[in-house]
């Protein structure tokens, strides 16, 4: 995942442009970057974070970065923001991407003549690889749409030019962009709390494939939006941080909503709910309410060093990370039946180890509520999950077990009401060593954000979505 944030002030930009970068965090662990223009003059700074957070490596650049319009991106993949000298003049961009013809576009421009300067892990920098895209454009528009036109995936960009910022979200606003203003000023965001701290306001949520520019004259929509949305749904589910809105929606809403959409209708007994922190937490307040059971923390997440587990490369970090972040009170667990929330389960290895620790602190049952459907295919359009193949994910590993290696009816077990679907969730449930597992339905998610299923990506759910 990547997150970014830009800024067009009447003052000098740098130390909100900072804070505002580094309130995409919790997007990104690899690469972060600012760009500013002071009186034409372009400032660039660039560093890897896996060994260290945001702040503490750019502090250090915030005397060299001068001027009152700025970009900065917290990135899961490439280094970035890439700056520019093209025929529409000199400007930087930054991307939130994930380009799945990437080797078809870059022999592309490799036959037009066209060349790449910069390489992020050994291959062609997506962002720079879209920057060359907008050049073949008679202007950013026309070069946007040819971005537009031609990757399969998603990318949100903005383009930093010595006068403002232009925001392009992605065709199918697969991923939100918002601004908000303060006075005459603007702020640019992928998440919406990022400006909140420093005086700005909500001011207008970008539609899918809009294009606009933000100066210090005012905001001016260049490319109007288009009328068919796919907004990721996993976003309000696991990826959003709890206050920030997307399409006007409030993340931790939408979890409490999905909580207690499961409470109302469940009929286990127990002594009390507790989530799987931190993404349980709206879910279990909302489970609490929706069934009428207290609500403890029975699991408890140590937070001032341990990062989000989904983000570490390696797979063997992301054991260590989930299992030490998490550590449980007996106190709390010791005889009593629990109900456990949870955003999702990906490979079941983490939850496994969860449940049984739990056990071995005292807990008499556990009984597991997951917030969404289970997750059946592997994201094709975001780089949130890019490590989880099909493959990787229990629910096809168990499917194939089921379907004994050749998969004839996959569609079967996108619905909760056959019973290919029922045999699927008990074997899982049997894997993770639970004494009961519950999924909410790809309706219940709909129902949670408020939003109609055709303008929500269910793709990893079942299969559903629009576009490439």
């Amino acid at each position: 995942m990547s997150g970014f944030f830009g800024i067009v002030s009447e003052r000098p930009c740098i130390t909100d442009l900072f804070y505002g970068t580094d309130y995409h965090s919790h997007l990104g662990t690899k690469r972060a970057g600012m760009a500013t223009f002071d009186n034409g003059q372009a400032h660039q700074n660039i560093h890897n974070i896996q060994n260290s957070h945001f702040r503490p490596k750019f502090s250090k650049d915030l005397d060299e970065m001068k001027g009152d319009v700025g970009i900065g991106v917290i990135s899961d993949t490439e280094a970035q923001p890439v700056m520019v000298n093209s025929h529409l003049g000199r400007w930087a961009i930054t991307t939130v991407s994930k380009i799945n013809n990437i080797e078809e576009l870059e022999q592309d421009c490799l036959n037009r003549h066209q060349q790449f300067t910069d390489l992020s892990r050994g291959k062609t920098n997506p962002t720079e690889l879209v920057a060359l895209l907008i050049s073949q454009g008679c202007d950013f528009v026309d070069g946007i749409e040819n971005v537009y036109r031609r990757v399969k995936g998603s990318c949100n960009m903005l383009i930093l030019t010595p006068d403002g910022i232009i925001a392009a979200r992605d065709r199918y606003g697969r991923t939100p962009i918002v601004i908000g203003k303060r006075g005459n000023d603007f702020a640019v965001a992928s998440e919406s709390h990022s400006y909140v701290n420093m005086g700005f306001e909500t001011h207008y949520f970008v539609g899918p494939g809009e294009i606009v520019k933000l100066t210090h004259s005012g905001m001016e929509v260049l490319r109007p939006a288009e009328k068919q949305l796919q907004i990721c749904s996993f976003l309000w589910i696991y990826y959003g941080y709890p206050c920030t809105e997307y399409e006007g929606i409030n993340a931790e809403e939408v979890r409490y909503n999905l909580g207690r959409i499961m409470g109302e209708r469940d009929d286990v007994q127990a002594d009390f709910v507790s989530p799987i922190p931190d993404s349980g937490i709206g879910m279990a307040l909302g489970y609490s309410n929706g069934r009428q059971i207290p609500y403890k923390r029975g699991l408890l997440k140590y937070t001032p060093t341990w990062s989000r587990s989904f983000m570490p490369v390696n797979q063997a970090d992301r054991f260590l990370v989930a299992r030490m972040k998490l550590i449980p009170s007996r106190a709390v667990l010791e005889g009593k039946e629990v109900v456990f929330c949870d955003d999702s389960i990906v490979r079941g290895t983490q939850l496994r180890d969860n449940v049984k620790m739990l056990y071995d602190y005292g807990a008499k049952k556990v009984h597991v509520r997951i917030s969404c459907p289970p997750l059946v295919h592997g994201c094709t359009f975001l780089n949130f999950s890019e490590s989880k193949t099909d493959r990787e994910l229990i629910t096809r590993r168990v499917i194939e077990e089921l379907e004994g290696g050749t998969i004839r009816n996959l569609e079967a077990y996108h619905d909760a009401t056959t019973p290919e679907y029922a045999r699927m969730v008990e074997v899982i449930r049997q894997h993770v060593g639970v004494d009961t597992l519950k999924f909410n339905t790809v309706e219940d998610v709909c129902n949670a954000i408020g939003l109609p299923k055709e303008k929500i990506c269910t793709h990893c759910f079942d299969a559903s979505s629009y576009g490439d």
